[in-house]
C-alpha cells in the first residue's frame, strides 16, 4: 500500500487520500486468502491497477473503484448495495459496472466462444456510453493482467494477448492512452508471436548500441542550442516500441533501414510558442527529411494527441525523430482522457473534456440501429477504431472520419439536416462526386438545397454506419406508401427464388417471431423497413423460412406418429390413470412410441382431433414434440391405480441352453402376465424381446434388476418403439 499511497499523497487532498486508505483497506480484507496464479496475495493486483489510475491523473474515486473492481465478483458475501453503503453511489456504480464487464453471464450451449466474446464487447462499449471511467478500469486492470501474464497456461496466454490486441490495445489508442496502448501492443506481441518478436529484436539489437550514441550527442546538442535561444525544455529519448515497428514493416513491406523513427527524441517546452520556437531551433540543426514534418498541434489527432513531428538526418547520415510539446500535451499523449479527469472541475472551459468524449454518446444509437450483436460490434470496429483521415470544414474545423469516407459521411456528421439536403459537393474548391473518396487535408463545402433529398445509391456511397442509418431514417419517414409496396416486391420475389409463395409464409403464426425480433407492429412495417432499406429481404425471409420449416417439420412428426399409432393400437382408448392438469372430461391416450406406465415422467401433447396423447419425457420424439411449445400440456398421474400397462423389454444375453427358460419362470414367479416372447440368435447372443403388463414404473425396474442377475444375461433396456 506504501507504494499507491506515495502516489496518491502528491495528487490528492487529505480528505481525498483517507477515501483510497479505507478501499484499501477493504479490499484487502475481502481478498484475504486469495492467490493469484503467481502464488502472489490477490490483493496485489487491485493495488496495482489503483495505482496505475493514480499515475494516470484520475479522479479519487476512480482509483477507489480500482482497488474495489474485484471485491463484488470474489469477495464472500459482498454486494454493490454494501459498496454504495460505505462508499458513495458513484464508486458502488463503478464497481457494479467492471464486475458487470467481468461477469460472462449464463450463455446457451449453442453459444459460440465468438458470440460471447460480441456480447461481452457490446456492454463494454455500452457501458463506455454510460461512463468512461469503467473502461479506463477496465483497461488499468488489463494493463496489469498483461504484465503478469507469463503465470498463465500457453493457451490462456495466447487467448488473452490475442483479446488484448484486437479490442484494448485499439481503444487505449481510442482514448489518446498512448502509453498503455505501446504496452499493450508490444506485451501481446511477445506471447501472440514469439519467433517474430526475437527475430525483430536480432535486427534491432546490432546497431541499437550506435544509435544510443547518436541519440545522446543529438540530445547534447539540442539542449545547449535551446538553452543559448533561452527554451526551457526537458529532453529524453526513446526506441518505438516493437509491434509498431513491426506493423509498419508488415504493413509496407519495408526493410528495417527504411524506418526512419526507430530512435526519436523528445523534447518538453513550457508553451506552444516555445514548440515552434524550438522547431525552428532543431531544423537549423540538422536538415529535415522532407515529406516527414507533422503538425499535430494545429491539427491535433481524433484522441487528442499533440505534437510536433520532424524527421532529421544525423551528421551520421542516419535518421532520427524528434518530437516536441508541452507538458500538457506530454500528459495527454501518455495517458489521453485519463489525463484530465483529476483537473476537470478546474478547467476554464469545463465542457472541453466532455466535448472530446461526444463521440462515445454515439455507442447507444449505434446498438439501436443494428440488427445484431455482431453487427454492432463490426459497426463500432469499423466506425471508431479504424484508420482516419482527417478533413477540413470551410471555417476550419477538423473533422475525423474512417479512411474510405465520402462527401456523404461528412455531411452526416456536421448535422442529419445538412446530410439530408446535399445538393453539390466541393473539395478543395472543385466539384466532385458523391462517392469521391476524402483524403487528409481536403477542405470539403457542402452546398444544400431544400428541394433535395437522399437517393437510394447513397447507401452504397456513405461508409459510415452513421450516415447509412440516418438516410435509412429519411426514407422511413419519407413515403411509406410507396416503401410497403416496394418491400413487399422484393420480399415477394426473393421467396420466389426459394420456390415459395409469399401467401405461404406471411401467416400470424410465422410473422410473430420476425415482428417481436425487429419490434414491430404488422407486416406493413416490414414492408416498409424493406422498402427504405432498414432491413434486408434475406433477414425477413430468412425468419419466415425458419417458421415455416419448423411448421412442416411438426405436421410430418405429427403426422407420422398418428399412423403409426393407428396401425398398431396405439392408444389405451380410455386413457386411464392420468388427468390434465387445468382440464376435465379432456380424452387421453397413452403413446405407443415410450409406452409410459405410472412413474414414468409424463408429459401431454395436444394432438388434431384426438385428445391429448401421454409420452414419457425420455421418448425418442419429445424432442421434436416439445418445441411445440403451444401444444404442451401439464399431466399427471392418477394416485391409487389398480389397473396394469404394457411394457416392451429387450434382454442381451451369451446364447446357452435353458436362458428362455430362465426368464420365463423368473417372470411367473413375480406374477407378471407375459403377452409377448421372441428370441433372435445372433453368433454368440440371443436378442429376447418380451411384452408384459405392470403395473407401474418402480415393478418394471424390479423385473429388469431380477433379469440382471441371471447368468448369461449382458443388458436388459426397456424398448421404444420410433
Amino acid at each position: 500500500m506504501d507504494r499507491l499511497l506515495a502516489v496518491c499523497e502528491k495528487k490528492y487532498t487529505p480528505e481525498k487520500v483517507e477515501l483510497i486508505k479505507k478501499a484499501a483497506e477493504f479490499a484487502r480484507a475481502a481478498h484475504e486468502g486469495q492467490k493469484r496464479e503467481s502464488g502472489e496475495p490477490y490483493y496485489t493486483h487491485p493495488e496495482a491497477v489503483a495505482t496505475s489510475l493514480a499515475k494516470m491523473d484520475m479522479d479519487a474515486a476512480t482509483v477507489a473503484a480500482g482497488l474495489l473492481h474485484d471485491v463484488v465478483e470474489d469477495g464472500d458475501g459482498i454486494t454493490v448495495e454494501k459498496i454504495n453503503e460505505l462508499f458513495g453511489e458513484d464508486i458502488a456504480r463503478m464497481v457494479d459496472g467492471v464486475t458487470k464487464l467481468t461477469k460472462t453471464g449464463h450463455s446457451s450451449d449453442m453459444q459460440t466462444r465468438e458470440d460471447r466474446q460480441a456480447e461481452n464487447l457490446r456492454k463494454m462499449y455500452l457501458a463506455m456510453a454510460n461512463d468512461v471511467r469503467v473502461v479506463i478500469i477496465k483497461l488499468a486492470d488489463r494493463l496489469h493482467n498483461m504484465r503478469t501474464l507469463g503465470n498463465c497456461s500457453v493457451e490462456k496466454r495466447q487467448r488473452i494477448a490475442r483479446e488484448t490486441l484486437n479490442v484494448y490495445a485499439p481503444l487505449a489508442d481510442r482514448f489518446g492512452m498512448g502509453a498503455i496502448k505501446a504496452e499493450l501492443e508490444d506485451l501481446s506481441f511477445e506471447y501472440l508471436y514469439p519467433e517474430e518478436w526475437r527475430h525483430l529484436c536480432s535486427l534491432i539489437e546490432p546497431q541499437q548500441e550506435e544509435r544510443m550514441r547518436l541519440l545522446n550527442s543529438a540530445i547534447k546538442t539540442i539542449v545547449e542550442s535551446l538553452d543559448k535561444a533561452g527554451i526551457k525544455c526537458e529532453i529524453s529519448g526513446r526506441r518505438k516500441h516493437m509491434y509498431s515497428i513491426f506493423r509498419k514493416l508488415k504493413k509496407n513491406n519495408k526493410s528495417l533501414n527504411e524506418i526512419y523513427d526507430l530512435v526519436a527524441i523528445r523534447v518538453i517546452v513550457s508553451t506552444v510558442n516555445d514548440c515552434y520556437a524550438a522547431l525552428g531551433v532543431i531544423h537549423s540543426l540538422w536538415k529535415p527529411m522532407p515529406g516527414r514534418f507533422k503538425d499535430y498541434i494545429s491539427m491535433p489527432k481524433t484522441n487528442m494527441y499533440r505534437s510536433l513531428h520532424t524527421t532529421l538526418f544525423s551528421d551520421l547520415g542516419m535518421p532520427f525523430e524528434v518530437q516536441i510539446r508541452t507538458q500538457e500535451m506530454h500528459r495527454t499523449a501518455e495517458y489521453g482522457v485519463a489525463a484530465h479527469w483529476l483537473y476537470k472541475e478546474g478547467r476554464a472551459r469545463p465542457d472541453e473534456l466532455d466535448s472530446k468524449l461526444a463521440w462515445v454518446r454515439d455507442l447507444v444509437n449505434y446498438d439501436t440501429d443494428a440488427d445484431s450483436t455482431r453487427e454492432f460490434i463490426d459497426n463500432i470496429q469499423k466506425d471508431f477504431f479504424s484508420d482516419y483521415v482527417y478533413v477540413l470544414t470551410p471555417n476550419g474545423e477538423i473533422i475525423d472520419l474512417p479512411a474510405g469516407s465520402t462527401p456523404i459521411d461528412f455531411a452526416y456528421r456536421i448535422h442529419t439536416n445538412v446530410g439530408n439536403h446535399i445538393q453539390h459537393v466541393k473539395v478543395n474548391g472543385a466539384l466532385v462526386k458523391l462517392d469521391h473518396k476524402l483524403k487528409t487535408h481536403d477542405v470539403v463545402e457542402i452546398i444544400t438545397s431544400q428541394q433535395a433529398s437522399p437517393g437510394r445509391d447513397w447507401l452504397n456511397y456513405a461508409k459510415t454506419s452513421q450516415a447509412k442509418s440516418k438516410i435509412r431514417q429519411w426514407f422511413k419517414k419519407a413515403n411509406r406508401e410507396e416503401n410497403i409496396v416496394r418491400g413487399r416486391e422484393m420480399l415477394t420475389e426473393a421467396a420466389k427464388r426459394q420456390g415459395k409463395k409469399l401467401a405461404d409464409l406471411v401467416k400470424p403464426e410465422f410473422c410473430a417471431p420476425l415482428l417481436k425480433r425487429f419490434t414491430l407492429n404488422d407486416m406493413d412495417d416490414v414492408y416498409a423497413a424493406i422498402g427504405y432499406g432498414g432491413m434486408t429481404t434475406g433477414q425477413a425471409l430468412h425468419r419466415l423460412m425458419e417458421e415455416y420449416r419448423k411448421a412442416e417439420k411438426q405436421a410430418e412428426l405429427e403426422e407420422k406418429l398418428l399412423h403409426k399409432e393407428e396401425l398398431r393400437e396405439s392408444y389405451d382408448e380410455q386413457g386411464r390413470g392420468v388427468v390434465v392438469k387445468g382440464e376435465h372430461d379432456m380424452v387421453v391416450h397413452f403413446a405407443k412410441c415410450c409406452t409410459p406406465v405410472p412413474g414414468d415422467e409424463i408429459f401431454g401433447y395436444i394432438t388434431r382431433g384426438r385428445g391429448v396423447s401421454i409420452h414419457r419425457k425420455d421418448c425418442p420424439n419429445a424432442e421434436q414434440l416439445l418445441l411445440d411449445v403451444e401444444r404442451i400440456i401439464p399431466v399427471e398421474w392418477v394416485s391409487g391405480m389398480s389397473q396394469t400397462f404394457p411394457v416392451t423389454i429387450h434382454v442381451i444375453a451369451n446364447e446357452r441352453a435353458g436362458i428362455m427358460m430362465e426368464i420365463t419362470q423368473l417372470l411367473l414367479s413375480m406374477r407378471v402376465n407375459t403377452k409377448y416372447l421372441n428370441a433372435k440368435s445372433g453368433g454368440n447372443t440371443v436378442d429376447i424381446t418380451i411384452t408384459f403388463d405392470i403395473q407401474n414404473a418402480e415393478q418394471l425396474q424390479n423385473i429388469i434388476r431380477s433379469i440382471m442377475k441371471l447368468d448369461s444375461v449382458i443388458k436388459v433396456d426397456r424398448a421404444n418403439q420410433t
